[in-house]
C-alpha cells in the first residue's frame, strides 16, 4: 500500500531506495519531481560556489598580500642575484690579493720614486751648496735602508698566507616566516644594501637608516668576514680603554669595544710613502668637477702653490652629483647643495686672551698672510672645525656612498696647531719660547741674533750640539691651554665623540734635538689632566679615541711615530679618573671616525695643521704629512680652503672665546663672547 495515501487504501506501485517508501502511481511522480527540483538546487548551489570562487581568485591577485607575495619572490630573486655576484667579487678579491700578496711591483715602484726624491733633493743641496754633515748621514741611512727593503725576501717566503673561508649556514642566511609564529624581527633590506653583501639585520624596529654595528663592517659597509665573529676572537690590535665606569652608558660602551675590533689597518699601504698618486688623483678630481688649476709662479706661503677655480661651487646646479675620484662604480657621490651646506657649517673658535688675536687676524691669518713669529705662535689659539666628510681611509681606499646615506653630515674635522720644533723660520717663537739653550743648538744669524738659516726655511744646526733643554713648564701650560681650547669648541659644536691623534709629536716633536721623549709625555699628561678637570662640565663630549698607529715596532732610535706607548702609560700610570672614557688604540683614524659616523654619532676627527692657516699646506709637493694625507683623503679642501670656501674669510663665523685662568692645573672657563 502507498505510504503517502493512508489511511486511504491505495495500491503501492514501486518503492524508492532512497528513502525506503512505497509509492503510488502519483507520489511517485510527485516525489520524482521534488527530487529533480533538489538536484537543480544542488546545481544552483554549485554554480553560486564557483563564481563565487572565481571572484576571490580575482581579488586576491589584486589584493596588497598578492602583492607582498610578488614583492617577497622578487626580493627572494634579487638576493639571489646579488649574493652570486658578491661571492663572485669575494672569490676575485681573494685572487687578486693572493697576486699582490706574491708580487713586488708597488714596492718597488715605491722605492725607485723615493730614490728619485733623494736623487732631487742631492740635486737641489748640491747647486745651493747648503748641505752639512748631518744630511749627508741622513741620505746615507736613506739610500742603505731601501737597499735593505729590496734585498729583503717576501714575508709570504717565510711565513705562507692561510686562506680563510667562513662557513656559511645557507638555511639561515634567509627564510620566510609565518607572521604568527615567534620569529626574529629582520629589516626589510634595499637593493643597495643587497649589494654592500647585507644580508639580514637583528633591530628592534625598522629605521629610516640602517645603522649597521661597526663590529662587522668596514668603513665602505662590506663585511669584514674576519671580524663577524663579535669579538669571540682576539683583538688583532692592541688597544686600551680608560674611564669606563657605572655611569657611562652602554650604548658608549658597546660603541668602544666594537671599535677594537675593526679590520687591522694596512700600514704599508700606498699612502705609507710620498703620495705621489694620490696627489694626482685629487688634483684631477678637482680639475674634472670644478676646473682646478694652478696659478703659474703664484704661491700663497713660499713652497704652497695658489690656484683657482674655473667653475665655482656657487655657479654649479646645486643638484648636480659629484664623484670622487670620477664616476665609477663605488665612487663616493655627494651633490653640489650638499658641499654647499658642509662649507656653510665652518666656524673659526679662537682664544680672545691670547695677545694679538682678533677677527681681523684671523682674516689674515686664514688667507697664509701670518707673519714670522709671534703671528704664526698665536696660531696655536685658534680652532677650524667645519662639517667634512671622509673620501677615503689611509690605504687608499674609495669609501663608497650615495646620496641618501648620512653618515657624512656627522662628521667634522677640526683643524688645529700644535707646538713646532722642527726648527723652522715661520715658527721660530717655538724654538726661542720653549727651548732654553737654543743659542747653543743652532748657528745665530749676526744680524738678527736669531737661528741662522742653510735654507728659505730650515734652521742651521750645529754639528756638536747639545741635547735640547725644554721649559717643561711653559710647554705643559700651553699644550694644556690649547686642548682645553679645543675640547670646548668641540663640545659647543654638539661633538660627541672626538677622535684624536698625537698632535705635534710626529716631525714636529724635537727628536733631532733629543727632546722628543719628554713632548710625548707632556702631550698626553696635559690631555689627561684637561679630561680630568673640564670633563664634568661637557654638554655633548661622551668619549675620547685616540687612533695611534703603532709603525715603529723594531724599537729602533726614531721612536717619533710610534706615541701609542707614551699615551698609554700616561693614562696607566696616573690612575685616569676622568668622567669621559678613552680608548687608544692601534688604528687608521679615518675608518675609527667613520665607523663612528655610521654608528650613529656625532663625531671629530682633529687635523694636524700648521700655523700657516692653510688648510692641506704643502698638499701639492707629494709629502708624507699627516695634514697633506688629509687633504687627499677627505673633502676638506672644498670646505676648509680660503680659496674655495668663502665661508672661511667671512668673520661672522669667528667666535672668540675668554679662558679664565685661576691658576695652571685650575679648571678653566671658557665664555663664548662673540661680540668682539
Amino acid at each position: 500500500m502507498c505510504d503517502l495515501c493512508s489511511p486511504r487504501q491505495v495500491v503501492a506501485i514501486t518503492s524508492c531506495k532512497g528513502c525506503g517508501k512505497h509509492l503510488c502511481r502519483k507520489h511517485f511522480n510527485e516525489h520524482r519531481e521534488n527530487l529533480t527540483k533538489g538536484l537543480q538546487n544542488v546545481i544552483d548551489l554549485r554554480d553560486n560556489v564557483l563564481q563565487e570562487l572565481a571572484r576571490v581568485i580575482d581579488s586576491t591577485l589584486k589584493s596588497p598580500g598578492h602583492n607582498n607575495a610578488v614583492a617577497l619572490l622578487k626580493q627572494i630573486d634579487e638576493w639571489k642575484t646579488k649574493t652570486i655576484e658578491r661571492v663572485t667579487q669575494a672569490a676575485n678579491d681573494a685572487c687578486k690579493s693572493v697576486e699582490r700578496l706574491f708580487s713586488r711591483k708597488e714596492e718597488y715602484d715605491q722605492i725607485k720614486q723615493n730614490i728619485y726624491q733623494i736623487t732631487k733633493e742631492l740635486k737641489e743641496q748640491q747647486e745651493l751648496e747648503s748641505f752639512v754633515e748631518s744630511d749627508i748621514d741622513q741620505w746615507t741611512n736613506q739610500l742603505n735602508q731601501l737597499q735593505t727593503d729590496f734585498n729583503r725576501p717576501l714575508k709570504v717566503e717565510i711565513n705562507s698566507p692561510v686562506l680563510q673561508i667562513q662557513t656559511i649556514d645557507w638555511n639561515a642566511t634567509i627564510k620566510i616566516t609565518p607572521s604568527d609564529e615567534k620569529q626574529d624581527k629582520y629589516v626589510d633590506l634595499t637593493i643597495n644594501q643587497l649589494e654592500k653583501g647585507v644580508s639580514s639585520l637583528l633591530l628592534d624596529e625598522k629605521p629610516k637608516e640602517v645603522i649597521i654595528p661597526p663590529s662587522i663592517l668596514t668603513t665602505d659597509g662590506e663585511l669584514a668576514i674576519q671580524n663577524s665573529q663579535l669579538h669571540s676572537q682576539e683583538k688583532a690590535y692592541p688597544s686600551f680603554l680608560f674611564g669606563l665606569n657605572e655611569s657611562i652608558d652602554k650604548e658608549i660602551d658597546s660603541l668602544l669595544e666594537d671599535l677594537m675590533y675593526l679590520a687591522p689597518m694596512d700600514k704599508n699601504g700606498p699612502m705609507n710613502g710620498q703620495c705621489g698618486p694620490q696627489t694626482d688623483q685629487m688634483e684631477q678630481f678637482l680639475s674634472d668637477a670644478f676646473g682646478f688649476k694652478n696659478i703659474s709662479g703664484k704661491y700663497i706661503v713660499p713652497g704652497i702653490k695658489s690656484f683657482q677655480l674655473d667653475k665655482p661651487l656657487h655657479g654649479l646646479n646645486p643638484n648636480t652629483q659629484i664623484h670622487f675620484p670620477k664616476n665609477m662604480a663605488d665612487s663616493f657621490t655627494m651633490t653640489v647643495q650638499e658641499i654647499i651646506d658642509w662649507q656653510r657649517s665652518y666656524k673659526v673658535y679662537a682664544d680672545k686672551t691670547t695677545k694679538g688675536i682678533n677677527k681681523g687676524f684671523l682674516n689674515r691669518a686664514l688667507q697664509g698672510q701670518s707673519q714670522d713669529g709671534e703671528e704664526a705662535f698665536r696660531m696655536k689659539y685658534v680652532v677650524r672645525i667645519s662639517k667634512c666628510p671622509i673620501l677615503m681611509e689611509f690605504d687608499a681606499k674609495i669609501i663608497s656612498r650615495n646620496v641618501n646615506e648620512d653618515w657624512p653630515n656627522r662628521i667634522k674635522l677640526v683643524s688645529i696647531t700644535g707646538i713646532d720644533f722642527a726648527g723652522r723660520k715661520h715658527d721660530v717663537d717655538d724654538i726661542l719660547y720653549y727651548i732654553s739653550n737654543w743659542e747653543e743648538i743652532y748657528h745665530i744669524d749676526q744680524r738678527s741674533n736669531l737661528p741662522a738659516l742653510y735654507s728659505e726655511r730650515d734652521f742651521y744646526r750645529k754639528v756638536n750640539r747639545p741635547r735640547g733643554e725644554l721649559n717643561e713648564e711653559r710647554v705643559r701650560n700651553n699644550l694644556i691651554r690649547m686642548t682645553r681650547l679645543r675640547l670646548r669648541a668641540c663640545d659647543e659644536e654638539d661633538i660627541q665623540i672626538v677622535v684624536e691623534i698625537g698632535i705635534g709629536l710626529g716631525v714636529f716633536s724635537g727628536s733631532h734635538i733629543g727632546i722628543d721623549e719628554k713632548v710625548r709625555a707632556l702631550s698626553a699628561e696635559a690631555i689627561r689632566l684637561v679630561l680630568e678637570q673640564d670633563g664634568p662640565s661637557y654638554k655633548n663630549i661622551r668619549a675620547i679615541v685616540f687612533a695611534l698607529p703603532i709603525f715603529n715596532k723594531n724599537n729602533s732610535k726614531d721612536r717619533h711615530l710610534d706615541v701609542f706607548n707614551d699615551f698609554v702609560d700616561e693614562f696607566r700610570k696616573a690612575q685616569y679618573n676622568g668622567p669621559i672614557p678613552v680608548l687608544i688604540t692601534d688604528q687608521d683614524m679615518h675608518r675609527i671616525t667613520v665607523t663612528i659616523a655610521r654608528h650613529g654619532f656625532t663625531v671629530a676627527e682633529v687635523n694636524p695643521g700648521d700655523s700657516h692657516g692653510v688648510f692641506g699646506g704643502y698638499w701639492q709637493n707629494r709629502r708624507s704629512s699627516v695634514q697633506g694625507k688629509l687633504a687627499l683623503t677627505t673633502a676638506g679642501l672644498l670646505v676648509q680652503h680660503h680659496l674655495i670656501n668663502p665661508c672661511v674669510l667671512d668673520t661672522d663665523n669667528y667666535h672668540l672665546l675668554e679662558i679664565d685662568e685661576v691658576a695652571t692645573l685650575d679648571r678653566r672657563r671658557i665664555i663664548s663672547d662673540d661680540n668682539e
